[in-house]
């Protein structure tokens, strides 16, 4: 078993992780239902605007590059590439396209690796201007930071091995082992309905699911749609079953006193999508896994 186990890890894709920590591997007791999620407008964000006195702004360019927070653990979203050792990802584009907005060269990025449950943290303390992440646009998180207008259309679905023979997302979670990344929005699904699962492992970064799902120890993982057939390009074992649940946006992550950035990477968004920037990355990155037609995905 764990010999398998070894050679489907070898197999791994550019993004493949490290196992995750030890913590990591204790499961714990499926979460009780919490209460319903409050309801706001997840789409709603500030104008866009390039406000070349905004404070913000200001002070990316006097510092002479822009600091994003990114994942070098999902494949095509944000990994890194072992052929050049450089970022990459559909995500790590549109970061480069807010660089070259503000210095006219899309090179003037710092890149800090941040894992899920430490996204709002490090807005919050000043880590990063910014966080181009797969990061869901939801009621509570925007209790604490702001979002750009949505870039991506997704939502969540089951991923589990195709010697299961699972047909349903019923039938994945029920009496199974289920796995998600901490502080993800898979985390707040099953916390508000656990659908039966027998236990629930919470884990840094969501890749680490797929890691235990190689080793066994999990049956099967709830994560964002986009990042599950990214697991699934990752390993041709495992596949994406059941409906899509939960239905979200991604947004850039931003400081609430940071209104200006807000303003200009909605302006940037604009430009991207109507300069044809978001399909030329879809079209690189995304579709051989998530079909050519990128429609459902627009928000």
């Amino acid at each position: 078993m764990l010999a398998a186990a070894a050679a489907l890890l070898t197999s791994a894709g550019p993004g493949a992780a490290a196992a995750p920590t030890a913590a990591a591997h204790a499961p714990a007791a499926a979460p009780a239902l919490a209460p319903a999620a409050d309801t706001c407008d997840v789409t709603k964000s500030a104008a866009p605007a390039k406000d070349p006195d905004g404070a913000a702004v200001r002070r990316i360019r006097q510092r002479g590059s822009l600091v994003v927070g990114v994942d070098q653990n999902s494949f095509n979203w944000g990994f890194r590439n072992p052929r050049t050792g450089r970022i990459e990802g559909f995500d790590i584009d549109l970061a480069h396209a807010i660089a070259a907005s503000l210095f006219g060269d899309p090179d003037r990025i710092t890149f800090k690796t941040v894992p899920t449950a430490r996204r709002i943290d490090a807005i919050k303390n000043g880590e990063v201007d910014l966080i181009t992440r797969t990061m869901t646009i939801t009621c509570d998180r925007l209790k604490e930071i702001a979002f750009s207008a949505p870039y991506f259309r997704s939502g969540q679905q089951a991923v589990v091995p195709k010697a299961a023979r699972i047909t349903s997302t019923a039938q994945a979670f029920r009496g199974r082992r289920a796995c998600v990344a901490a502080q993800s929005s898979s985390e707040a699904e099953l916390k508000r309905d656990a659908r039966g699962t027998a236990s629930v492992t919470v884990v840094e970064n969501q890749l680490d699911c797929l890691v235990l799902m190689q080793l066994g120890q999990i049956d099967t993982t709830l994560t964002d749609t986009a990042l599950g057939a990214a697991q699934a390009a990752q390993d041709p074992g495992i596949e994406l079953v059941g409906d899509t649940i939960a239905p979200a946006f991604m947004g850039v992550a931003v400081s609430k006193a940071a209104p200006d950035l807000v303003a200009w990477v909605n302006q940037v968004l604009a430009d991207y999508r109507s300069g044809g920037g978001w399909q030329r990355s879809y079209d690189h990155w995304l579709a051989p896994t998530m079909g050519a037609s990128s429609a459902q995905y627009l928000p």
